[in-house]
């Protein structure tokens, strides 16, 4: 029997999810995003929210797109080889917040929606699936907001099985790990992809879970950390660490991939690269530094909720 899917619901729930998400940040940063519409010429749009040197963020975006075309790119099919030369239809909401002070920490989420459709005058149902998470980046590292950002996606998560988090958690691990430098993007969070089981309904709720869960992941950090004096030193090292997140999205990330390959709006899509970065030749943070506490003691892959985070 073929599962009834419903994307004008999935659609309903994603450009609220932008908007709320927006209206939130806006209260929190006291300035507004700049709202930008936009149209492909294949196919479908979006609406790109921006906001740049405000008060808390000093990039930061949440954007929803809705874009159709006839063959899905290469990083959409690459997983599933048989959908290749399918048609395809893909929604979500995807944002990346850089702040100023560098002891508040960048954060990445998005939700998503695909279809792929088979071919026109053949048999077969459409393909579809649900991916998403969020995940954190913190420039110095604090285990209560580790713990926090992991209980909050826990929670989140509980009603759909009790190891639904531990699974997400480690796939987040695998999947935001920089292999060419051998370590993580961040302290990470969750990730899940390709997903349709048990149903449309019970995939769709877990998708809304997730993405209703951001803020309170993410606002109660900004506000313990927002005020923390930081100086030269500071700034120096979150961009040099900003570096990091910069390869990552442009060497592996699936969703940077699918936008450049399936002829998104370039603006919205780089929208997620920090405005201020630094490279190093072979920089090694001095020993007993908090520089270097962040990679021996949070950029490991540890389970925050073990025993308080050990």
């Amino acid at each position: 029997m073929t599962q009834q899917v419903d994307a004008t619901a999935v659609k309903s729930f994603l450009t609220g999810l932008q908007q709320e998400i927006v209206g939130a940040l806006e209260r929190v940063d006291g300035h507004r995003f700049r709202r930008d519409g936009w149209e492909r010429p294949a196919g479908g749009g979006g609406l790109s929210c921006v906001l740049e040197e405000g008060a808390l963020l000093e990039r930061g975006g949440v954007n929803f797109s809705h874009v159709v075309g006839e063959q899905l790119p290469p990083s959409a099919s690459a997983g599933r080889p048989e959908l290749a030369g399918r048609g395809f239809e893909a929604m979500g909401v995807s944002l990346v917040l850089h702040p100023r002070n560098p002891y508040v920490p960048t954060v990445h989420m998005n939700v998503r929606f695909f279809i792929a459709r088979p071919p026109a005058g053949t048999d077969g149902a459409p393909v579809w699936w649900f991916g998403g998470g969020m995940d954190l980046t913190p420039y110095y590292g604090f285990a209560e907001d580790a713990r926090h950002f992991h209980q909050t996606c826990s929670d989140v998560l509980a009603p759909f099985g009790a190891d639904t988090y531990a699974r997400y958690k480690a796939w987040c691990d695998r999947y935001f790990f920089l292999r060419h430098r051998d370590e993580p993007r961040g302290i990470g969070g969750v990730f899940f992809d390709d997903l349709c089981e048990p149903d449309f309904t019970q995939a769709f709720a877990l998708t809304r879970a997730v993405g209703g869960g951001f803020l309170r992941a993410y606002l109660p950090i900004v506000e313990r950390r927002r005020e923390h004096p930081w100086g030269e030193r500071e700034r120096s090292w979150q961009a040099y660490r900003r570096g990091r997140y910069v390869e990552f999205n442009l060497v592996f990330d699936r969703g940077t991939l699918f936008g450049l390959q399936s002829g998104g709006r370039t603006e919205s899509i780089l929208m997620s690269m920090p405005p201020r970065v630094e490279w190093r030749y072979d920089y090694r943070p001095p020993q007993g530094t908090p520089e270097a506490q962040l990679g021996s003691e949070f950029l490991t892959g540890r389970d925050w909720l073990a025993r308080g985070g050990s």
